[in-house]
């Protein structure tokens, strides 16, 4: 049986000024997982109007529609970015749209667990009802649990954070996330004291901390693991932790050892931060390109 990765969470439509894009966190690891050569489903929930029409043909298009994915009164979810002038994103996002109200259901309790690894989020259970969803998934499935924290002030809680870490094998934070989590911004606390002291806080043995242009560091099973990141001309970082995270997902389904999970990862954000929108067409020749330049 080939190797299943659920995703789970939010699906949207992300808007710049002049286009908008098929974003999420959790839709945009499986499209990067399916570009890998891996089985990605999504669960999810999309609303009955244009703009959930539009996202299930996309879907439907990139061969990444399935039955786990639920329909709702509620609104498709539609978010503005904004860039400034370092290229970096932030999201207005409104509340509440279809995904706050995944609801469980027998084939998405078979999903889970058939499958190895089930990735998630904290956006999508800023709500109740699809973190209760989530939790009762996770807390049946023997799957790898991957948790991808995104902080989107105002749209998560601490305490939310803690209940779905304690039942995370895996987590990934970016480094202002991590000073967040940590209530540490000031250079004097070394960045090894600061992945440790929120391996402690949320209990558990591997954290892996994005670092933008620095490249990331992974806190793994008392080991640490780092790699510098790749130098290229940035168009914009949505979506780049996203392919940093499937990316080192198939890795570990291939046994590939830590540090060159890190390397694969690193040039894969890279690749896509000087790429427009969160999910640009592999180019060997520009991954390979990148890849050398280290």
């Amino acid at each position: 049986m080939p190797e299943s990765i659920l995703c789970f969470g939010e699906v949207l439509w992300d808007t710049f000024k002049n286009e908008k894009k098929p974003g999420g966190a959790p839709m945009n690891v499986a499209m990067h997982l399916k570009q890998q050569g891996l089985n990605a489903l999504i669960a999810t929930s999309i609303g009955a109007d244009t703009e959930g029409e539009d996202l299930i043909k996309f879907l439907k298009e990139n061969e990444i529609y399935s039955s786990l994915i639920q329909g709702d009164n509620l609104k498709t979810c539609v978010v503005t970015v904004k860039l400034n002038e370092q290229h970096q994103a932030t999201y207005i996002i409104p509340s509440p749209v279809s995904w706050d109200n995944i609801c469980i259901t027998p084939e998405l309790v078979d999903a889970a667990n058939q499958a190895n690894v089930i990735v998630f989020g904290s956006l999508a259970c800023r709500h109740d009802k699809t973190k209760n969803t989530l939790i009762y998934l996770l807390q049946n499935s023997k799957a790898l649990k991957v948790f991808d924290i995104n902080l989107r002030a105002p749209h998560y809680s601490i305490a939310a954070i803690k209940e779905l870490a304690v039942l995370a094998d895996v987590i990934k934070v970016n480094d202002e996330e991590l000073d967040i989590l940590t209530s540490t911004q000031s250079d004097v606390f070394r960045l090894h004291d600061k992945i440790l002291h929120l391996a402690d806080i949320l209990n558990c043995t591997k954290v892996c901390v994005t670092r933008g242009d620095k490249g990331a560091i992974i806190l793994y099973d008392n080991d640490f693991y780092e790699h510098p990141g790749y130098v290229v001309d940035v168009v914009d970082t949505v979506g780049s932790g996203d392919a940093f995270l499937a990316t080192f997902i198939g890795s570990l389904l291939k046994n590939l050892p830590i540090g060159k999970a890190l390397n694969d990862a690193c040039c894969m954000g890279a690749f896509v931060a000087s790429n427009r929108g969160a999910n640009p067409i592999y180019k060997l020749d520009e991954i390979n390109k990148i890849r050398s330049s280290s």
